[in-house]
This record gives C-alpha cells, structure tokens and sequence, in this order.
C-alpha cells in the first residue's frame, strides 16, 4: 500500500470517528450500496403531505433500509430534494437531502414515484396549496381534491435500480436547473424525517445483510407517532379562513365595552344638563330654558347595534372588526380527472 492510499484510509477512519452514523451526515465507506427493492407506494394520508422515497441508510452494521414515507413539509413552497450515495476516488459518500424551493441534484437516481432522476414529477405548489400528479402518486381523489395528470414523466435510468451515482452505478451529472437549485436558501430534514430513520436504525429486519436487499418494511404512510399538520393542506386554509376572526367571547366583550361606553356618555350628559337646570319647578315649560342635551321625549337613545356591518366608534373611527374572507380564496380550481 502506497503512502497516499495510506492517508486517504486514515482520512476515512477520521471522518468515521467524528461524525455520527446518520445518513443526513456525510458519510463515506468502502461497501456498494445495494440496489433498490420494488415497493408500492401507499395513498396519501394527509392533504399537504409530501413523499419522501426509501433510501439505504449505513449503520453500525452495514447498511438498512429507511422506509419511503409521507411527510408535512416545513414551510408552504419547498420541495424535498432526496439524497443519494456517490462513488468516488474509490468510497461511496452520502449527500444528504434537503428542503429547497426547487428540486436539486439526487444522483440521477430513479426512485420513482415522480422522482425518475432529474426533477420532481409528483406535484407542484400553486401558491399556497400542494396538488398531486396522480398520474406518478397514489393520492384517494375521493378525499384529496388538489390533483392533476401529468402523463409527461421523465424517468432516466429506468432500466436500473442502482442506489448509487459513479461507476458502475449511474453516471448521471448535474443539470443547469440542478445547479441552480444547489444554491438556493436550504432547510435541513425536519425532527419527523430524522426521528424515522432512527426509529428504523434498531429493526434487524430493515438490515441489508439480513434482508438479502428485501427489507420487511418497504414503505409507511406516516412516521410513526407523527401527527404534524401540512402547511399546502386542509389545515392552512382552515389557518388562513380562521385569521382575523374575533372569537365570540371577545366579540361579545368589544360589544358590551362599547355599549358601556355610550350609556355612561348619554347618563352624564343627562346628570350635567338636570344641574344646570333652575330650581324652581314651577314655572311653565315655555319659560325653562331649553335642554339641548337631554334626548326628546319620543326618541330612542341611541346605542350601538350589533349587525355585522362596519361600526363607528363614539369617536368617530372604525370598529378594528374584519370582513369576512372566503373559504376557497386562493385555492386553485378543481381538475376533473
């Protein structure tokens, strides 16, 4: 062994020792990864969720499979870019996925389900709300209504299902697109993604020299104990349809506030004008000076009412009450398959 192969194998026993054994970490070894099984994917459980594809994950006993899940994004616009193992200079190292606006470069691997190795083809953000290609993913339309059908599908590298970029495995290389989106702002995978790879890490049967390359677990719909609201589903219209809304509590508190307020103006302007009126109850009403401030006999005092309509306060500003907003405003129209 020569003396620069000596340092590059001391580098990797390094960088082994210092970084922990998680798969969004870099991590780089000496073994092929194995190709990727065939799996189903399951319907979509949530309105906003977003599939992540199953990946071989190394561990400290060789390589297991992650499962293929449904996950909330973290933010309404971002697109989850999946990470790959790449070979080079004789180690397969792991990028790590990531959060993005745009879908980067994963390798050009296939893993389907609308990543057929360059893009995403699953579906797309119109504005603030997630719709499914239904065409590549498995969505209940019946329940999810934000579809569409794209038949126009790249899928590069279909005839294989190495795991890898590099000799021997795919030999694909970063677009302009691709490129472009490695230098966009990025959000690291969320609590729920690492929670489910480690979740998985202890389950012998996900191990790759267990399973034979056929691990038990394939795919969830959901990671485990998760509950996580989507911000491109039902949840964020319900958010956006509830904003500004006074509750009926404090609604009821504002009207009684103001309510209170004009009586104890009309009772001290009542109070003021009988003090300055003469003391002598005598005289006829043609002779009593004239009350301005005291409301005619017949007429009604004015109070606040309570329709929904703008409001004015007693000082001439606008009640701070919202208009109604509508419940489908900003949601694309339903395509029809």
């Amino acid at each position: 062994m020569n003396y620069s192969a000596k340092i590059r194998y001391l580098l990797l026993f390094f960088l082994l020792w210092i970084v922990p054994k998680a798969s969004y970490a870099f991590v780089s070894i000496t073994v092929t990864p194995p190709e990727l099984p065939v799996y189903a994917q399951p319907p979509c459980p949530v309105e906003g969720y977003i599939w992540t594809p199953g990946y071989w994950a190394y561990g400290d006993e060789g390589y297991y499979w992650v499962p293929g899940v449904w996950v909330a994004p973290p933010r309404v616009g971002f697109l989850w870019t999946p990470g790959y193992w790449g070979f080079d200079g004789g180690v397969y190292a792991w990028h790590g996925g990531y959060w993005a606006p745009h879908v980067g470069f994963y390798g050009g691997i296939n893993y389907g389900f609308g990543y057929g190795g360059v893009g995403f083809w699953g579906g797309e953000w119109a504005g603030n709300v997630y719709r499914y290609n239904t065409a590549v993913t498995n969505v209940n339309t019946t329940v999810i209504h934000n579809t569409y059908v794209n038949n126009t599908v790249i899928n590069n590298n279909a005839n294989t299902r190495a795991s890898f970029n590099g000799t021997g495995g795919v030999t694909a290389r970063p677009t302009t697109a691709e490129q472009t989106a490695l230098h966009e702002a990025h959000l690291q995978p969320t609590a729920t993604q690492l929670s489910h790879e480690q979740s998985v890490r202890g389950d012998r049967n996900q191990l790759a020299s267990v399973n034979h390359g056929h691990p038990t677990t394939t795919a969830l719909s959901t990671v485990k104990g998760s509950h996580e609201p989507a911000p491109g589903g039902n949840q964020l219209e319900m958010k956006k349809a509830n904003q500004g809304v006074t509750p009926p509590a404090e609604k009821n508190k504002a009207t009684l506030g103001s309510t209170e307020h004009a009586d104890r103006h009309v009772n001290e302007n009542d109070i003021k004008s009988k003090e300055h009126q003469p003391a002598n109850h005598n005289k006829s009403p043609e002779h009593q000076p004239a009350n301005h401030n005291k409301p005619p006999e017949h007429q009604a005092v004015s109070h606040p009412k309570t329709e929904t309509g703008p409001k004015t306060s007693p000082h001439g500003e606008k009640a701070s009450k919202p208009h109604p907003q509508k419940k489908n405003e900003g949601k694309p129209e339903e395509h029809k398959q």
